[in-house]
C-alpha cells in the first residue's frame, strides 16, 4: 500500500514501532502463509515509507531487517514512563537529556531465493567500523549502527534550519525517513549488494509485538546472572518462556555475556527460530481472531518499505520451512578503540565476496579457476544492475564474472534498457573490453564510473554469457568460508528447533 502525505496517516494514530524486528516481526514476514483473506486489509495497512526505491516482491531479493534503539515514537514524543519502565530503557528525563538515541541496534540482511523455498541471513555486527556512502552529520566513518542516528539528526538540523516553525511530527518523520536511507546505503555499500526491500521495528513495538504472541521460549546454555543495562536474568538453564517484558531484555542483552554483541546476534537470531516455530505449531495462524489481533498490532507497529506488496511476498513464501532458513553473522578481522569507542575492524573485501558467494552460489563444473580468468582480472570491480526481464540474472552474471577472477561488486536493479551497456573507470579498460565482448557489445570509458570499476547495465536481450556457464550442477565451494564456530558462528542448534544459546 503506497501513501503520501504527512506523518499522522502514515504511521497510524499510535504513532508507535517497536524493536528488534528481527524477532518477532521477521518472523511474521517469514512465516505467515496459507492465511484467510479476510486479513488481507490488515497486511495491506502495514505501514510503508518512500525512504527507498522498492525492488521486486516476487522472485530473489534482498531484505533488511532493522531495529532502532529509539525511546520516542513516530511522532518524537517521548514514550509513556510506565512503557519506559517495562522497556528498561532510561526515563523520560534521562532520554531528555541524551539517553538512547537511533542507532541500529539490529541489522539482519537476508536473501530470499527465487522460488521462495529458502532463505539466507547474515547479522551485521553493530560495532562493524565502516566508512558512509556520504558524510551523514559530518561523520564520513563511526559504527555502522550510527549511521540512522547521523543522517536523522543531519536531515532534522536541515530542516528547522529551512522551517524554524516545522512540526515535531512533520520533522520526526523526516528524520526518520534519512535515517532509513542512510542505513539501507551503509549495508548496500558494505556487503555490495542491493536491497529490495526493509522493515523496521523500535523499543516499543518489539514489546507490543512479543505481547501479542504471548511471549518468546528460548534455551539458555547456563544460567544468567542480572544485567543492569537490559534487565535480564535467568535462575535456570535450558528451555524456558520468556514474558514480552524479559523476551524484549534478552535480545537487548550485550554485557555480561562471553562474546558480547556476537552473542546478542546469536539470541535475535534464536527469537527469530522460536517466533517462527511458535507462529506455524501454536495455532496462530489458523485462528482467524489470534492472527488479526497480531496483524493490528503489526500495522500499528512495523514500518517497511511502500512498495512491497506483502500478500505477493507471502503467497511466493508459503514453502518455506523453519530447516530451510540460515543466519549466521559477518566475521570481523579483530576488536579496535577509535575515538575513544569500541568498535570491530573489518574486511570489506572479504565480507563483500562471501556475501556474494552466499546469495548468489555460482554453479560450476569444477572449483578450479575459469580459463578465462587471469592476473589482471583481480584487479577490476564489476558492478552488475539489471535492466532486462530475467530475474536474478545480475547476480548470476557477477558471480560468474567472480569465477573469472573478478572482484564482486555491487549487485542490483537499473532502468529498463533494450542493449547491454558496459562501461568502465580509469584503470579498468582491459578488463570492460573482454567483459563487454562476452555480452557482444562495446565498452565505453565513463567519468561517472570509479577507478578499477566496471559496470555493467544489463539490457532486455541479456544471458548469462556461455563462456561463464557451465553444464555442471554442482554447487562451487566458497572461497571464503562462513564461519561456524566461535563468537562468530552460527547459533548451537537443538532438537526442536529452538536453538540454544549464551
Amino acid at each position: 500500500m503506497v501513501r503520501t502525505g504527512s506523518p499522522a496517516p502514515l504511521w497510524g494514530a499510535a504513532g508507535k514501532a517497536g524493536y528488534v524486528l528481527s524477532c518477532v516481526a521477521a518472523s511474521l514476514v517469514l512465516a505467515i502463509s496459507g492465511f484467510s483473506y479476510f486479513v488481507v486489509k490488515n497486511v495491506d495497512a502495514i505501514g510503508g515509507s518512500h525512504a527507498i526505491v522498492s525492488g521486486p516482491s516476487i522472485g530473489a531479493q534482498n531484505i533488511l531487517l532493522m531495529g532502532l534503539e529509539s525511546r520516542t515514537d513516530w511522532q518524537g514524543n517521548i514514550l509513556p514512563d510506565d512503557v519506559l519502565k517495562a522497556l528498561h530503557a532510561c526515563n523520560a528525563a534521562e532520554i531528555a537529556a541524551g539517553c538512547g538515541g537511533n542507532a541500529t541496534n539490529t541489522l539482519i540482511l537476508i536473501h530470499v531465493f527465487a522460488n521462495g523455498g529458502k532463505a539466507v541471513g547474515f547479522s551485521i555486527p553493530r560495532d562493524d567500523w565502516v566508512t558512509f556512502p556520504t558524510p551523514y552529520d559530518g561523520q564520513s566513518q563511526g559504527k555502522i549502527d550510527q549511521a540512522y542516528g547521523f543522517a536523522l539528526a543531519a536531515e532534522e538540523n536541515q530542516v528547522k534550519a529551512q522551517d524554524p516553525t516545522i512540526s515535531q511530527s512533520q520533522l520526526a518523520f523526516d528524520g526518520n525517513e534519512a535515517g532509513r536511507a542512510a542505513a539501507v546505503a551503509s549495508v548496500e555499500l558494505l556487503t555490495g549488494v542491493h536491497i529490495d526491500h526493509f522493515a523496521e521495528l523500535n523499543l516499543d513495538g518489539f514489546y507490543e509485538l512479543a505481547k501479542a504472541v504471548g511471549g518468546v521460549e528460548v534455551c539458555l546454555i547456563h544460567p544468567v546472572p542480572y544485567d543492569p543495562y537490559s534487565g535480564f536474568s535467568a535462575a535456570k538453564a535450558g528451555y524456558q518462556h520468556l514474558s514480552a517484558r524479559r523476551a524484549l531484555a534478552f535480545v537487548r542483552q550485550r554485557h555480561g555475556l562471553t562474546n558480547g554483541d556476537f552473542d546478542r546476534t546469536k539470541r535475535q537470531q534464536a527469537v527469530i527460530d522460536s517466533v517462527t516455530k511458535q507462529l506455524r505449531s501454536h495455532g496462530v495462524l489458523g485462528d482467524l481472531t489470534r492472527l488479526n489481533d497480531l496483524l493490528s498490532v503489526a500495522k500499528q507497529y512495523l514500518i517497511t518499505d511502500a512498495g512491497w506488496n506483502l500478500l505477493d511476498f507471502i503467497s511466493q513464501m508459503r514453502g518455506l520451512s523453519l530447516g530451510n532458513v540460515t543466519f549466521r553473522t559477518l566475521p570481523e578481522v579483530a576488536p579496535i578503540t577509535i575515538d575513544g569507542q569500541d568498535a570491530n575492524e573489518i574486511n570489506p573485501a572479504q565480507i563483500q565476496q562471501l556475501v556474494q558467494e552466499t546469495f548468489y552460489p555460482v554453479v560450476n563444473a569444477a572449483s578450479s579457476p575459469s580459463p578465462t580468468a587471469t592476473a589482471g582480472n583481480i584487479k577490476v570491480t564489476v558492478d552488475v544492475y539489471n535492466g532486462g526481464n530475467t530475474q536474478g540474472l545480475a547476480g548470476e552474471v557477477s558471480a560468474a564474472l567472480v569465477k573469472d577472477g573478478y572482484k564482486a561488486g555491487k549487485v542490483g536493479n537499473t532502468r529498463p534498457l533494450t542493449t547491454t551497456e558496459v562501461t568502465y573507470g580509469a584503470g579498468a579498460a582491459a578488463g570492460a573490453t573482454k567483459i563487454a565482448s562476452l555480452f557482444g557489445v562495446t565498452a565505453s570509458v565513463s567519468s561517472t564510473v570509479a577507478a578499477g570499476h566496471v559496470e555493467v547495465l544489463l539490457g532486455a536481450d541479456a544471458a548469462l554469457p556461455s563462456s561463464a556457464a557451465s553444464p555442471s550442477v554442482s554447487p562451487s565451494s566458497s572461497v571464503v568460508p562462513i564461519p561456524t564456530t566461535g563468537p562468530q558462528g552460527g547459533a548451537v542448534s537443538a532438537s526442536n528447533g529452538i536453538p540454544c544459546v549464551n
